[in-house]
């Protein structure tokens, strides 16, 4: 019996980051994080309305079901990102981020950045490029978070 190749653990983390934007209720992206520690998942998040909220895909958020261009008025869209919710589910549960990975479908924006900083999250794998994260990948240089794109990895 031949066993079959055994997925790294950035593709491993990465496919489960995949599977968890599904859950995503944003009209315009779906998009989802996964927190690490010792290689085990402590915590996931994906992008949508705030708890209790009516979902974006049922007209919740009213900048994500308007014709705004992407990257435009985003001060007017009530979802909670997949790594602030990641963050933040964790710390409901009361479950230490510090010196965590994590892994998103898509590099984090400017506010994002600011609480992986901030939380002690010490490295972000990303997916995709998200086409506003200049200031954001700058920022978490600066500070010394490790960032990088997930890589086609062998097994480990």
């Amino acid at each position: 019996m031949s066993v079959s190749k055994r997925p790294g653990w950035d593709k491993y983390f990465m496919d489960i980051a995949q599977v968890a934007a599904s859950r995503s209720n944003c009209s315009r992206r779906q998009v989802a994080a996964v927190l690490v520690r010792d290689k085990r998942i402590i915590s996931t998040g994906y992008n949508g309305t705030p708890r209790g909220v009516r979902n974006c895909s049922d007209g919740g958020c009213p900048r994500c079901n308007s014709d705004a261009p992407s990257g435009s008025h985003l001060t007017e869209c009530l979802c909670s990102h997949a790594e602030e919710n990641a963050i933040v589910q964790a710390a409901y549960h009361g479950i230490m981020v510090k010196g965590a990975t994590l892994y998103t479908t898509y590099s984090p924006c400017l506010l994002c950045a600011k609480m992986i900083i901030n939380a002690g999250i010490v490295e972000v794998v990303y997916h995709q490029r998200y086409s506003i994260d200049n200031v954001s990948m700058a920022l978490l240089a600066e500070a010394g978070v490790k960032v990088r794109p997930v890589e086609d990895d062998e097994e480990l």
